[in-house]
């Protein structure tokens, strides 16, 4: 065989070693970290090849290093195995940064959110794309906040910053009809840390707590990791299932209800005046506390239907932050209660972060009472319905559908096939995808994927899908895949 034949099926010279060592490391950075559990078949040669654009030789090699270091194991006529008594001893150093982690839990998926790159964007991330966002407005809004340096270098108040306390509840009372006083205000460390002071002042390890069926994949794992029992309520275009929410108050009596009604996380859906009334009936006779997460609400026609503007913040915790339109890195959030939970909720808050940071607080009061923030997000939201239009149309275009009516910064797609493989090829490629299976409870097989209309228009990233699928659905079913060339052609 000349030289020539020999080095077209090795990849040049790299830092990581050849392609067969790289992905090699590859494979075993993704046993190390968990996301091939043990018993987890890896993709044929032939697929691998095909998703990394290797020779089949080169997987071979791959997958025999691998087996020499013990994580995987052949079995004969059906593949390469990871080994169940080694997956939590893979080398993690080996590893290169090759592609993105494959966002099989949601812990993977938060993890990725600090990988991706801007010159990469991840249609499964849950943030806008760095182009979009305003650093002249944070960095006018920094300076008008430590103009008073002598607040800096002291704690802040513990319902946090009086001026964006004042700012949130005129922006409440005026534009989304909250009709809320600053001293119900209290402020966080992002809308994320504020439901969590809301959980914790309320409810206690084993308490049942409803929450939306499919929902946000972070809620669902912290208020799991704090020990509640979580009661799915389905979720359909116009609000939850009122019969089945009916149903699991009767049989567990749960304390909360956790719930999005604006711009819904992962459907995009909104909550119908009809099904906010009856909600808001159905705690009422049972006691329940409801907990509205408006984290993007900014994002969302202020005209929504809130279930805190129906209700009065008589049972109703409102949350919301400003991470998701100024800045993720700005974590400054703030909820909204009943006057009688006011102080605990304070309380808990000391107890979690003593208090939060006044300089931001008083940066984001300014972006709120200068009208800044309003029109920055004026300027987003239309850039949003044009990335939208796109977005459906690519969609349409590779053979998916919507499950829900297209809105807000969240896409809810129907791909056909079980998102949570075809999430694992996707990641080889670097696109970051959140399958479906996320926003479950329990966490189930699922065949849609969550995208974002923002980082989602690259062309290049819904061939990637059609590949991705169209290789998952020749695995699934050997009959779809080519015959093989004769022996010896």
């Amino acid at each position: 065989m000349s030289s020539a034949i020999q080095n077209a099926d090795r990849a040049p010279p790299a830092a990581h070693g050849t392609r067969g060592e790289r992905l090699a490391a590859h494979f075993a950075q993704r046993i190390g970290a968990r996301q091939l559990q043990p018993g987890a078949r890896l993709p044929s040669v032939r697929d691998c090849a095909r998703a990394h654009g290797v020779s089949p030789s080169t997987v071979v090699a791959a997958y025999d290093r691998l087996q020499a270091q013990g994580l995987v194991e052949a079995r004969r006529q059906r593949g390469f195995y990871v080994r169940p008594t080694t997956a939590a001893a893979a080398p993690r150093a080996l590893a290169p940064d090759l592609a993105l982690p494959a966002p099989v839990d949601t812990t993977a998926l938060i993890r990725a959110m600090f990988r991706t790159r801007a010159s990469l964007p991840g249609p499964g991330l849950g943030t806008l794309p760095e182009t979009w966002l305003d650093p002249a407005l944070l960095q006018r809004a920094l300076r008008r906040a430590i103009a008073n340096a002598d607040d800096a270098l002291r704690y802040g108040e513990p319902a946090g910053e009086a001026a964006l306390r004042d700012a949130l509840a005129r922006r409440l009372s005026n534009e989304l009809g909250i009709a809320c006083d600053s001293a119900q205000i209290v402020t966080s460390v992002g809308a994320t840390h504020a439901l969590d002071i809301v959980a914790r002042s309320l409810l206690k390890p084993g308490d049942a707590v409803l929450v939306d069926d499919p929902g946000w994949a972070v809620e669902h794992a912290r208020l799991t990791g704090m020990g509640m029992r979580l009661l799915p309520v389905p979720r359909g275009a116009a609000g939850p299932d009122l019969d089945a929410m009916r149903a699991l108050i009767a049989a567990h009596r749960p304390r909360l209800y956790v719930t999005v009604s604006v711009l819904h996380n992962p459907t995009g859906a909104m909550l119908s005046l009809a099904a906010a009334h009856q909600v808001l009936q159905l705690a009422e006779a049972n006691d329940l506390i409801l907990v509205e997460d408006d984290t993007y609400a900014w994002l969302a026609p202020a005209h929504a239907p809130r279930l805190a503007a129906l209700d009065g913040l008589r049972r109703t915790v409102y949350v919301t932050g400003f991470s998701k339109i100024l800045a993720p890195n700005w974590r400054v959030g703030a909820l909204a209660a009943p006057p009688a939970l006011v102080e605990r909720i304070v309380d808990t808050k000391l107890l979690s972060s003593l208090t939060t940071p006044a300089v931001l607080e008083r940066a984001v009061a300014w972006c709120l009472d200068q009208g800044l923030l309003r029109r920055h997000a004026e300027r987003v939201t239309a850039r949003l319905a044009a990335a939208r239009t796109r977005v459906v149309r690519l969609a349409h275009d590779a053979g998916c559908r919507f499950a829900a009516e297209p809105q807000g910064l969240f896409g809810w797609v129907e791909t056909g096939i079980d998102t949570e493989p075809l999430a694992a090829r996707m990641a080889g490629e670097g696109w970051l995808v959140a399958p479906g299976r996320l926003f479950h409870v329990p966490s189930r097989a699922s065949t849609l994927m969550r995208v974002n209309f923002a980082s989602a228009q690259d062309a290049r990233f819904w061939r990637a899908f059609e590949r991705a699928r169209d290789a998952a659905r020749d695995q699934a079913d050997p009959a779809n895949r080519p015959p093989k060339a004769p022996a010896g052609l």
